[in-house]
């Protein structure tokens, strides 16, 4: 199993917003590739908040070629509706990791 994680910070002016938008409408959007199997939204603790609310979505699919498919043909689409929401109100970073 693979998981895709992407690990945001978020102004915290607008993480209310962000988080509803990430659970009604992103993360079902992109489970709706078919690529991805399942999806979960964490909130860091512990965290430093004063430059926003960190968050890491994971996704999980079967296999690379099913994550590899998603960033070549779903992920630039999937970033431009962030930004046109959010702006430059959130950056994000993101890794894959193998499920042992």
């Amino acid at each position: 199993m693979i998981i895709y994680n992407v690990t945001v910070k978020v102004e915290a002016s607008i993480a209310d917003a962000w988080v509803k938008w990430m659970l009604e409408e992103h993360m079902p959007d992109l489970k709706s590739t078919g690529l991805f199997t399942e999806y979960r939204l964490c909130r860091l603790l512990e965290q430093d908040e004063a430059e926003g609310v960190t968050y890491s979505a994971q996704y999980s699919c079967n296999s690379l070629n099913e994550y590899n498919d998603y960033i070549d043909n779903h992920a630039q689409g999937m970033r431009n509706k962030a930004f046109d929401r959010f702006g430059a109100g959130f950056v994000a970073f993101r890794s894959v990791m193998e499920v042992l």
